[in-house]
């Protein structure tokens, strides 16, 4: 079996933070939110991996991931021109697939369970028709939700639907037979101009052959797509690795359980990383010292503004003490706590100058 990483968004509903940097590549806690679909992958015992990216962001996931070998995987990259739906994924990797059976996760995904190998690894081993998950969510409308008879089998699936017949939503990983190749090429766009996973899952589901395993209530699924969840999700990572003192996606270790490296290669892979790191910190320290003349003259600099400011404020006490009557140690202690750049704007104005000293008297109690 062969996975796919749709990691092509354009994270619009993360803007302005996905207009530099790509959505997948965003820090989600400890670690870049692609990280958490790969280990996906790799704890289902996938080590032939598709990576699908924007265009012009080969080299940035490249930099990130290398080819896998360090992983003892073998990593590849390739682009989505224009984002047409879930489903063109498949389209897009269909040579890498081969005849192979394929498992597409979504670059924003994330999950998390002491089981979830054995789950993948279950999944996976199912070579007839397609496996997918069920998910319990409060409001299911933004997603496929797919509903079950008295037996617990799957009879429907919506996407996205006004009055969802259950709380059961698909999340974003499916694990697929050769024959998706087939119905991927046979889809029609949605009235949204889009190639539909749930039409593939319609498809296989027609076909007798779609498999939904209901998640446990011990299963977490994270969907960080928007600034809300991606916050949720950085906590919740946070969370599970402070109880349990594990991490969560992290690639070395996980490769290490499957025996895809040794603690040997592990240790190479970290002492290389230390390198870069102490390499990148004695450049720092050698700008410091290049430039050192200059970051002593811009330090002087801000404290002849802090001086000017106090010497200003010390004047401008004078000048209220006598304009107010009031004591001058009591207009520069209001003067510290005034709206400087009202006082600074308006140096001409002393009815404005009164009444920011007014209101930083009234407030503070001077």
């Amino acid at each position: 079996m062969k996975g796919i990483v749709l990691a092509a968004g354009k994270g619009t509903r993360l803007y302005p933070m996905t207009k530099p940097v790509c959505k997948p590549l965003l820090p989600v806690y400890d670690k870049p939110l692609i990280y958490y679909p790969l280990s996906v992958l790799i704890q289902a015992g996938i080590r032939e991996v598709l990576v699908i990216v924007p265009p012009g962001e080969v080299d940035t996931f490249s930099a990130l991931l290398g080819d896998g070998s360090q992983l003892g995987m073998d990593i590849r990259y390739t682009v989505q021109p224009v984002a047409r739906g879930i489903a063109d994924a498949l389209l897009i990797g269909e040579e890498f697939v081969g005849n192979d059976r394929v498992c597409l996760v979504l670059g924003d995904n994330i999950f998390y369970a002491p089981t979830l190998a054995s789950t993948l690894k279950r999944a996976a081993a199912n070579d007839r028709g397609s496996t997918v998950f069920g998910y319990w969510v409060e409001d299911p409308r933004p997603f496929g939700v797919v509903e079950f008879d008295r037996d617990g089998r799957a009879i429907s699936i919506e996407e996205k639907p006004r009055y969802p017949k259950s709380n059961y939503i698909i999340p974003g990983l499916y694990f697929y037979d050769h024959q998706v190749m087939e119905i991927a090429n046979h889809l029609k766009p949605s009235a949204r101009g889009e190639l539909e996973i749930t039409d593939v899952n319609l498809e296989y589901l027609r076909r007798g052959q779609l498999q939904v395993i209901p998640l446990e209530k011990n299963f977490t699924w994270l969907d960080a797509g928007t600034a809300d969840s991606l916050l949720t999700a950085g906590e919740t990572i946070k969370r599970i690795q402070d109880t349990t003192g594990r991490y969560v996606g992290c690639l070395e270790e996980l490769a290490l359980y499957e025996g895809w490296v040794t603690e040997e290669e592990v240790h190479a892979t970290l002492a290389a990383l230390e390198e870069q790191i102490e390499q990148a910190e004695s450049e720092a320290q050698a700008y410091a010292q290049e430039n050192k003349d200059i970051l002593v003259r811009f330090a002087q600099a801000l404290n002849k503004a802090h001086d000017y400011r106090l010497a200003n404020q010390e004047y401008m006490a004078k000048l209220l003490a006598k304009e107010l009557d009031a004591p001058e140690d009591t207009m520069i202690r209001a003067l510290g706590e005034a709206d400087w750049e009202t006082i600074t704007k308006d140096c001409g104005n002393m009815d404005a100058i009164k009444t920011s000293i007014a209101l930083a008297i009234s407030k503070k109690g001077i």
